[in-house]
């Protein structure tokens, strides 16, 4: 076996070490970015035409509800009991709560206050 050939199949195995170290690096990197985003369940509420949809929901403890605004107008989603409250948004900005206790959760818009909705948290 020559110098060069050894060098060559030397070079080839060095080559495919590295690869197969890089795909297990991305691998690894896939399934964390995957933990990370599953951890916990979003639910989505669209804000569109006046109105909340749907108006009323029921999700486990734990539960991120999203909403976001459809509208061309601003919009806010507010609780009655000032659990939570989201700044005013604009066409398609969002807002999320976790809801980590049971309950039940009335909300409105504060500046169209004839929208509302529900949110059953069990």
């Amino acid at each position: 076996m020559s110098y060069l050939s050894f060098r060559t199949r030397s070079f080839q195995t060095l080559l495919l070490r590295t690869l197969l170290s890089l795909i297990a690096l991305l691998c690894g990197a896939a399934a964390i970015a995957a933990a990370r985003t599953s951890g916990a369940d979003v639910t989505e509420v669209k804000i569109d035409n006046f109105s909340f949809a749907p108006q009323a929901i029921t999700v486990p403890a734990g539960t991120q509800v999203r909403w976001t605004n459809h509208d061309d107008i601003p919009h806010n989603a507010v609780s009655e009991d000032k659990v939570f409250k989201s700044t005013v948004l604009d066409t398609d900005q969002q807002f999320t709560y976790t809801f980590s206790k049971p309950g039940t959760y009335k909300y409105f818009c504060s500046i169209h206050p004839r929208m509302t909705g529900t949110i059953v948290v069990q």
